[in-house]
């Protein structure tokens, strides 16, 4: 049975800081880079994983399109592999990593510097948040170029979505780690949401094919919002309200941004209530 986290004891003052915020970001960063590059397991879920399932996304989007008339199989791959992109290597990587430091004390050593709690766990995300980041680009333009997609209606919805569903699983991701003994563990402690994510936040099977009760509790669930945030800025639409320009978006996107937010704090309220400096004894 998982003990419950003792709060940390409160940190001893420090002289002041000889270093800024960017620069211990850019430091941890540059670090955490190095060990990404070395680790090949990472690296191809990172990296190949997220992009081998995109023809597998395709495939059971298309079957979908059977029965669902007028579902845009093109749109719906896009934002789909959006998705599991930023689920394999923002969140699956990210509480790896973060197990991983804890088990070789990187995360304990840190928390005697200069570097503040959230800088530490910010500058370990940082690799694995612009990978997600350069990869969802690539994805943006490849959608455009080969699938001739549209311009996106609302570009500021679409940064927004990426935003806070990067700060969410980042958050969700330090927490899952606080529940994760070992490295290779990560994979069945990660198993649930990322599931729950795939199949239930419109990456796999489209809100829209769902049933009206089914597909309104999926967007209640804590991706749901910020993905749908993603196809709303770019298509209009996110299964059920559809709009046209870049005025008629705001209306749909409320909802969405308001229970984005809500759960990227309570996300991180958990983090900071749960996380795990040190290995358990």
């Amino acid at each position: 049975m998982t003990t419950a986290a003792t709060p940390a004891a409160p940190r001893a003052a420090t002289t002041t800081a000889t270093t800024t915020t960017a620069g211990r970001l850019l430091a941890l960063g540059r670090a955490e880079s190095t060990l990404l590059l070395r680790n090949r397991t990472a690296l191809f879920t990172a990296v190949a994983l997220p992009l081998l399932l995109v023809g597998a996304v395709r495939g059971m989007l298309r079957q979908q399109a059977e029965s669902t008339p007028g579902l845009d199989v093109d749109a719906a791959m896009v934002t789909g592999v959006t998705g599991i992109v930023l689920l394999f290597v923002v969140y699956y990587n990210l509480t790896s990593a973060y197990v991983a430091r804890r088990g070789e004390l990187v995360l304990k050593r840190l928390r005697t510097g200069e570097a503040r709690d959230l800088e530490i766990l910010a500058g370990t995300a940082v690799p694995s948040v612009l990978l997600a980041l350069l990869q969802c680009a690539v994805l943006g333009v490849a959608g455009a170029v080969l699938l001739d997609l549209p311009a996106p209606v609302n570009p500021l919805l679409m940064a927004a979505g990426l935003a806070l569903a990067v700060a969410l699983l980042t958050g969700l991701a330090a927490l899952s780690s606080a529940f994760t003994r070992t490295v290779e563990s990560a994979g069945i402690t990660t198993l649930p949401l990322m599931l729950i994510a795939q199949f239930g936040s419109g990456l796999l099977i489209p809100l829209e094919v769902m049933p009206e009760r089914v597909a309104d509790l999926c967007r209640a669930l804590p991706t749901t919002p910020a993905f749908q945030l993603l196809r709303l800025g770019w298509f209009g639409g996110d299964g059920s309200r559809p709009a046209t320009d870049f005025l008629g978006t705001w209306a749909p996107a409320a909802p969405h941004l308001g229970l984005a937010v809500l759960w990227t704090a309570a996300a991180w309220w958990a983090t900071r209530r749960w996380f795990r400096w040190e290995p358990r004894r």
